[in-house]
């Protein structure tokens, strides 16, 4: 089995065009993002290793941000996590795999966290 880099970026939060009822259309609603990102991992890591030898987490916060086209309205948040993990594994091809969890905060009354989890694998 080969080594593997999980590169993780949680609790995000960015206003998305979501939802199917009609007092979500129209305008954005925040989401929170969790992010992780399975990489092949290089084959050592020293301490001045350069940055190419890994993936920039900030990668992660722009799928889930600037990478998401503007004015387009997602019906589903499943929608937006398979636009998240899409714009990932074309980033860079040593991505084996995308996890992404996305809560819905504008529906939740007492703390609780409403939303989907969805995980691809390269294909």
């Amino acid at each position: 089995m080969a080594d593997s880099l999980i590169l993780e970026v949680a609790d995000f939060e960015h206003d998305v065009l979501t939802g199917i009822y009609s007092e979500e259309t129209g305008r954005p609603q925040p989401l929170r993002f969790s992010i992780a990102v399975r990489l092949r991992a290089a084959e050592r890591y020293l301490a001045d290793t350069p940055l190419e030898a890994s993936k920039n987490y900030m990668d992660l916060k722009f799928a889930a941000s600037e990478a998401l086209p503007q004015g387009v309205h997602f019906k589903l948040i499943e929608a937006v996590a398979d636009h998240v993990c899409e714009t990932l594994f074309v980033q860079d091809e040593r991505v084996e795999a995308v996890t992404v969890k996305i809560v819905k905060l504008a529906i939740s009354e007492n703390g609780e966290k409403i939303g989907i989890t969805l995980t691809r694998e390269r294909r």
